[in-house]
C-alpha cells in the first residue's frame, strides 16, 4: 500500500467518529462541539463533508480521559 493510500484510509467521516464514540453522541452534538471548539480537529472536503486524521482523533480522547484524570 502506498503512503498517500495508506494516509487516505486513516481519514476518518463524522459517522465513523460517532461509532467509534459509541454511538451515543448525536451528529447535532458533534457538529456543537466543532462550533464551541471541544471537537476533534477536523478538515472539510470540497463536497463540504468532514474528515478526521484517526491519529487527530485519538489525540482528542487521549486529551478527555487526560482531562478528566
Amino acid at each position: 500500500m502506498s503512503g498517500k493510500v495508506r494516509e487516505l484510509a486513516q481519514l476518518m467521516s463524522v459517522p465513523e467518529m460517532l461509532e467509534a464514540l459509541g454511538g451515543e453522541v448525536s451528529r447535532d452534538t458533534f457538529y456543537k462541539w466543532r462550533q464551541t471548539g471541544k471537537g476533534p480537529r477536523c478538515f472539510s472536503l470540497p463536497n463540504g463533508e468532514l474528515r478526521c486524521k484517526r491519529v487527530d482523533f485519538l489525540a482528542w480522547l487521549d486529551d478527555l480521559y487526560q482531562a478528566a484524570a
